[in-house]
């Protein structure tokens, strides 16, 4: 698991939602329910390969209790993204 550090962003949970923002822009959010099944995740491409994607994963995790489930990818990027999420599993 990354060590990245989120505390230079805003945090914000709403309905089943995690977004991570700085003062300018949105930084990546995640979509789930309660059953640990993530329907939806973007990281700002500006942000991208520093780990947040699975930092935002571990907040659903801890959220939930639950095994992370991710639903089948909808483009070549979702499918990078869970294939390196196997990865790490």
């Amino acid at each position: 698991m990354t060590n990245i550090d989120i505390s230079n962003y805003k945090l914000v949970e709403s309905d089943d939602v995690f977004t991570l923002t700085n003062e300018n822009t949105t930084i990546g959010f995640v979509r789930f329910n309660v059953k640990g099944k993530v329907e939806y995740i973007f990281v700002n491409p500006i942000f991208r390969k520093q780990g947040l994607a699975k930092k935002l994963l571990k907040l659903v995790k801890e959220k939930t209790g639950k095994e992370i489930m991710l639903q089948e990818p909808i483009s070549p990027l979702g499918s990078k993204l869970l294939n390196s999420l196997n990865k790490w599993k």
